[in-house]
């Protein structure tokens, strides 16, 4: 990790939490946690609600940097990251293109499976093609169980694993609920994981990965955020080649897609043949006190407040 500078050296910096996602109260959350821990670090820090908020509010407030702390659309897809280039304010994370493609996750997975990177079989399902027929017959592709899911929110949302092809209408209707698409994927049966990276391109490194292990109720928004019922185990437990294969395969999909600043990859192990899957590519992490990359971080001898500094210090702009 490089030297952190002087907190004051990073000029006055909004922390945009909130926003008007269906992930804002995590969003809220997070950047509650990140703003803390820069004022406390000696930053000059101050939230930053969109919602509330124009963005032309950053130049005339003479904000200098954006730590982005917003989860989902506009905060996570690359909406907030082409204002703050228009505005010329660094901001941390990814661009504009690499936010973008990784908040849609068939877009994601068509980038990794034109690089060679496994991930999930799956079906996208435009509006037009959610009639009852076209549905019932998406077992047939992928077979059973699947997961039914919208393409672009995250935490979790809308999701459903499809036991039967009776579950299939609702686990579509409740999907184009939360996203006009509505993607279907081969499930994966085997162990979770996840695993953050910090930094770009050549000099980008993956951090420890974490095994989840869920409750019998499954890793669902409420078990992710507000409960204590999901164990997280870190160091993972898993053999060293294993570990390092995840992290190889985490480091590839990261470059492919164009992220920078920080990211966390989630990926299914296959029992069967312990052959490890991309589910997708987070842009803004969580870093709330149940966050993964926080906790990663740790087992790697980067604590909050440092963390915060260091994803601080990579903000930067697209050109």
């Amino acid at each position: 990790m490089s030297t952190t500078p002087d907190p004051r050296s990073f000029g006055k910096v909004a922390v945009l939490m909130g926003g008007t996602s269906a992930e804002r109260d995590i969003s809220l959350m997070s950047g509650g946690g990140v703003l803390k821990a820069l004022q406390d670090a000696g930053v000059d820090a101050h939230a930053f609600d969109p919602k509330d908020h124009d963005l032309v509010e950053l130049r005339r407030q003479g904000f200098q940097r954006c730590f982005i702390a917003l989860h989902g659309r506009h905060g996570e897809d690359g909406t907030v990251q082409g204002a703050l280039e228009l505005l010329r304010i660094p901001y941390t994370g990814s661009g504009v293109m690499a936010s973008a493609i990784a908040m849609d996750k068939i877009m994601t997975k068509r980038v990794w499976l034109a690089e060679g990177l496994p991930t999930p079989r799956y079906v996208r399902l435009a509006p037009d093609e959610q009639t009852f027929e076209r549905v019932r017959g998406v077992p047939d592709d992928l077979g059973l169980p699947l997961i039914v899911k919208p393409p672009r929110e995250g935490s979790s949302i809308g999701v459903t694993k499809v036991l039967g092809y009776s579950q299939m209408q609702d686990a579509v209707a409740l999907s184009a609920r939360h996203d006009p698409d509505v993607l279907c994927e081969e499930f994966i049966d085997g162990a979770e994981v996840t695993c953050p990276v910090l930094g770009e391109g050549a000099n980008a490194r993956a951090l420890p990965v974490i095994r989840i292990v869920p409750p019998e109720a499954g890793y669902d928004y409420q078990n992710k955020y507000f409960t204590d019922e999901v164990k997280y185990l870190c160091p993972s437990g898993l053999p060293a080649d294993e570990e390092a294969e995840i992290q190889r395969i985490v480091l590839a999909a990261y470059r492919a897609l164009g992220c920078r600043g920080w990211g966390r990859a989630d990926l299914m192990i296959r029992a069967s043949d312990r052959k490890p899957f991309l589910l997708e590519m987070n842009t803004s992490p969580g870093m709330t006190g149940h966050s993964l990359v926080p906790m990663s971080a740790k087992a790697a001898g980067l604590g909050y407040e440092q963390l915060c500094l260091h994803i601080l210090q990579g903000a930067a702009l697209d050109a």
